[in-house]
Formats: C-alpha cells, sequence, structure tokens
C-alpha cells in the first residue's frame, strides 16, 4: 500500500484497506483476507490488522499436510525510511525487527503476516483431532 499520502496526513488520520492477497510464507502459497486500518502517529503508521488466513501445516501425528484456517489479529507500528516531504533519510528506532515503510512510501505488511501466522500456528498441528499417527514399528499411517 502507497501511504504517502496519510505520511503528509496530520497525526490521527486513518485510511482502511480491505486485504486479499496471496503471499508466500515457508515457500507455500497463503491466502489472506481481512482488513487494516492505519493511522498515522507522530513516528510513523500504525497497523491494526484483522486478518484470516489458510496456511498448510505438516501434522505433528502422522506427518501429512493439512490446510487449516488461522486468525490473526495484531497491532504494530510501521516507520518510515525516508521523510516524505524532504527526502531526508531518517533514523529507526532502536528496536531490534522493526517494521519499515520503503523509500518509495510502500507499507508491505507480508513479513508482519508472516510472524504473525508462526505464533498464532499451534505447536502440535493435528490434521484431525484423532489421527492415530505413525506404526512405531513400520512407520505406516495408521489413518490411511
Amino acid at each position: 500500500m502507497n501511504v504517502s499520502g496519510l505520511l503528509k496526513s496530520s497525526l490521527g488520520a486513518k485510511r482502511t484497506y480491505n486485504i486479499n492477497e496471496n503471499i508466500k510464507i515457508n515457500d507455500k502459497d497463503t491466502s489472506v483476507r481481512g482488513k487494516a486500518v492505519l493511522m498515522r502517529t507522530n513516528r510513523g503508521i500504525l497497523v491494526r490488522a484483522d486478518l484470516d488466513t489458510e496456511v498448510e501445516l505438516e501434522c505433528s501425528r502422522c506427518l501429512g499436510p493439512f490446510r487449516t484456517c488461522l486468525q490473526l489479529h495484531f497491532e504494530d507500528e510501521f516507520f518510515p525510511v525516508i521523510n516524505v516531504t524532504t527526502g531526508a533519510a531518517l533514523a529507526l528506532p532502536d528496536e531490534p525487527g522493526v517494521f519499515t515503510i520503503d523509500a518509495q512510501h510502500t507499507l508491505d505488511l507480508t513479513e508482519a503476516v508472516r510472524q504473525y501466522v508462526l505464533v498464532a500456528a499451534p505447536m502440535k498441528p493435528l490434521c484431525r483431532e484423532d489421527c492415530a499417527g505413525l506404526c512405531p514399528v513400520c512407520g505406516r499411517n495408521l489413518n490411511q
């Protein structure tokens, strides 16, 4: 999203974007749908996002791939690297892992979504609640 107009706006100005994209997470296509509200802050742009994603995971019992839906709700601030009016480089906060708005004033949610998907994914994903797993002797998938 090009946010140059929002960066020129007064503090508290908001824009709402509907999101319907496919992005790559861990080399797999992931659909992302939802809404993001962007608000101008004194340092950059605050993003409040409510997104639904469908990701491919590996079952922790049978090791088979399966798709599942995750709901993401996050709020993060993005910082410009270039001043929108002067073109001068801006210093980023000393915080590690801050999200940035590139030199063309484009705010890309891909990395934020990727990180929040990794956090939202279950630690031990199951393809189904009654997954039988693998045979301890021969390694065959006991669901088949």
